[in-house]
């Protein structure tokens, strides 16, 4: 591993350790106003245990214990993860509060525990919001016209992100799949991130295969590799999707309903580590015919800029939109386009990228959507 690798990791361990002790300290600070008894290593303890929840949480694939056990890590973690951002977040902005409105008049002796209650209340409220949130889908729409397109329209349906394994997918993944079914599509693409990097993670796989098994279209349901869809299961990934009928395009080019070609890429940077490698463009781009256009499944849109005057319409998710907020600002600075529709000029391809159907981590939303967006494509 480069050196680089073992700073960043140590500055990401300092970090979580650093946050967890603040929100600690924060958290028995409140506490002992209410019950002033409460022992000075309550925030030693404390804090060991919310570090331990972040940490096993993420590592619990690699601990030499049962599956019930990891899952009792999977989902202390992932509902801790989501809680953490926001007392952090809260308890932040009530110190800078509190130091400010100290500076312009003397505040009485119990403003930091008023602070810290609204805090705290402040962080109820929003994560609350945020998990039920998740559990709804929202609905986008646009018309895509491309050059060479269907004379008859074609409808396609979009979603990314299902991330299978994670806290919450499978609970909603019965809504989505009808959700799907009743925009009556012709064409349905998911453009990566099916799977949370473990395979064993899905609880119930067969009650999972016989909804995605579901999904009815026209043309066929298509499907890119993502990040997350790596790792030692992904043999077992790929199995699943062929039982669903799911048909993975990797690295190739197909007409789908004589109407249109549809292309899939292999994310580049898989997590865990894959066979699965991210082919040459160029290469694959000599399959593509002149008189279809040309739709890419590319679950990064980071990669946008790969391609040229061959490909009208580049499909992606990844981003989740930041997921919650406020991380949507920081997508919209990594990425040239982090949701909606895009095109840099006439003469490139147009893009979408979807929020996501799922979540990753922390089984919530806040200030995005679960989303299924639908496509009308037409001859320009």
């Amino acid at each position: 591993m480069p050196i680089f690798a073992y700073f960043l990791a140590a500055v990401m361990v300092l970090l979580v350790c650093g946050s967890n002790y603040y929100i600690a300290r924060h958290l028995c600070g409140w506490l002992r106003q209410l019950a002033p008894g409460l022992p000075g290593f309550s925030t030693a303890v404390l804090w060991i245990t919310l570090t331990a929840l972040l940490v096993l949480g993420f590592a619990r694939s690699m601990l030499p214990v049962s599956d019930g056990v990891k899952n009792v890590l999977r989902l202390a973690g992932s509902y801790w993860m989501g809680i953490f951002v926001y007392l952090l977040l809260f308890f932040l902005l009530a110190d800078l509060a509190v130091v400010l409105l100290n500076l312009v008049h003397p505040l009485p002796q119990n403003a930091r525990f008023l602070a810290a209650s609204a805090a705290l209340l402040l962080t109820l409220c929003t994560v609350t919001y945020g998990f039920i949130h998740a559990r709804t889908f929202t609905h986008l729409s646009y018309d895509i016209p491309l050059k060479n397109g269907p004379e008859e329209g074609l409808r396609m349906v979009l979603v990314s992100d299902l991330h299978l394994g994670a806290v919450g997918s499978e609970a909603r993944l019965e809504t989505l799949v009808q959700e799907i079914n009743s925009l009556s599509p012709q064409v349905i693409c998911i453009a990566g991130d099916l799977f949370d990097n473990d395979f064993d993670a899905i609880r119930d796989p067969e009650a999972a295969k016989a909804q995605l098994s579901a999904l009815s279209a026209d043309y066929g349901v298509y499907a890119c590799w993502g990040n997350h869809d790596a790792g030692a299961t992904l043999t077992r990934m790929e199995a699943f999707l062929r039982d669903c009928g799911i048909t993975l395009l990797q690295e190739e080019v197909t007409v789908v309903g004589g109407v249109i070609q549809l292309a899939g890429r292999a994310d580049g940077f898989p997590i865990g580590g894959s066979d699965r490698p991210r082919g040459d463009w160029a290469q694959v781009a000599q399959q593509v015919r002149q008189d279809l256009p040309l739709v890419v499944l590319d679950h990064n849109p980071a990669g946008i800029r790969e391609y040229g005057a061959e490909t009208d319409l580049i499909l992606s998710g990844h981003t989740h939109k930041g997921q919650l907020f406020p991380a949507g600002l920081v997508t919209r600075q990594l990425f040239t386009v982090d949701h909606g529709w895009y095109q840099q000029d006439q003469n490139s391809p147009q893009v979408v990228v979807t929020s996501g159907a799922g979540t990753w981590g922390m089984p919530m939303r806040v200030g995005t959507d679960c989303e299924i967006v639908t496509l009308e494509l037409s001859r320009k």
